[in-house]
């Protein structure tokens, strides 16, 4: 068995193999590694299983982030809710950490982060504190609107009749996207991704990745980013603009998203990770999705403990009430410097 970071010759065979293997994510793809690159610059890596015919069995994708802020760090992946170790057997699976492993030593890093659907076997100390809430789909969007109560399509006819619309694109709705989104991530006290990370995804990956967003009038009032892949279609970036959520805006963005997987074929909907009991959990338990449990484990040097780079951890709370005084203009100049070393 033969493992290695993969050169890019490789990665015609790894995309391959993660289309195969039954717990690949659609962040496994090499190509995200592109978006990683051209959009923060930090390192990315692939680590692949082979036997001796060159024939994949498993794959590790890495991304080495390192700041003065936040620490040196490998993370697997950063800014996704997916990523960790896919393999065929524990065997392999253990073999591969094991390189990257090697590989965080070798970076002087303190961590591995491993996002992982399935549990780890190995002893990593792991976070259970996040869910992916999902839901299966029907065939058609008339069986799947039949399906919802008669409370949920009153909420959904809500917009409807105070005249908002709808318009699922690409690159003409990033403007539109963007504008909400870096209103409602300074709402929150998060600094921003810069626009060039959404406008990447969208080049690199043109027949799995759209943009739907509403408007009153032409005014955008909220939207969420598209991406899909195994089936299964997520929606890792979803935003509102607060002053129109009496108009409720959210329910006809998540309606015309569900609308859309349905006539694309999906039979699975993600609508990302959430905690359980919070509010998006239960914004996104109404429309019948079910929680699956995350496991992020890690491994850490001697002595070290699981990171908490979060709005949460009490030491970012001043930094987070200053970020949410500060223009829009300036968080979208000042966020994409922070945010890049933020996984």
């Amino acid at each position: 068995m033969n493992i290695k970071i993969a050169e890019i010759q490789d990665y015609e065979r790894i995309d391959n193999y993660v289309e195969r293997a039954a717990s690949s994510s659609l962040y496994h793809n090499s190509h995200w590694g592109t978006v990683i690159e051209k959009s923060f610059g930090h390192k990315y890596h692939m680590l692949i299983c082979e036997d001796e015919n060159g024939f994949v069995q498993g794959i590790l994708p890495l991304v080495h982030m390192k700041s003065r802020l936040f620490g040196n760090n490998v993370v697997s992946l950063p800014y996704f809710n997916y990523g960790g170790v896919c393999a065929d057997d524990d065997i392999k699976e253990n073999l591969l950490i094991e390189k990257a492993v090697e590989i965080t030593n070798e970076l002087g890093a303190n961590h591995i982060e491993l996002r992982q659907e399935k549990r780890l076997g190995n002893g990593f100390p792991v976070k259970t504190s996040k869910v992916s809430m999902r839901l299966d789909l029907a065939q058609a969007a008339e069986d799947l609107w039949r399906s919802f109560s008669s409370k949920l399509r009153s909420q959904i006819r809500v917009p409807q009749k105070a005249g908002l619309t709808t318009r699922i694109g690409r690159f003409e709705e990033l403007e539109s996207f963007y504008h909400v989104f870096s209103i409602n991530m300074r709402h929150l006290g998060t600094p921003v991704y810069p626009k060039r990370f959404f406008q990447h995804i969208l080049e690199i990956f043109p027949e799995s990745t759209s943009i739907c967003s509403v408007y009153s009038g032409k005014t955008p009032v909220a939207s969420g980013f598209l991406a899909g892949g195994k089936k299964m279609l997520e929606i890792p970036w979803a935003s509102s603009i607060r002053r129109y959520n009496k108009l409720s805006p959210n329910m006809l963005l998540y309606w015309t998203c569900l609308s859309f997987a349905c006539e694309r074929g999906y039979s699975v909907f993600d609508f990302g990770r959430s905690t359980v009991g919070e509010s998006t959990y239960r914004f996104k338990e109404q429309w019948g999705a079910k929680p699956v449990q995350l496991h992020w484990h890690y491994w850490l040097r001697q002595d070290g403990e699981m990171p908490d780079i979060t709005p949460r951890n009490p030491k970012y709370k001043l930094a987070v009430e200053l970020w949410k005084k500060l223009p829009v203009t300036v968080t979208r100049v000042l966020g994409p410097h922070i945010i890049k070393n933020i996984p």
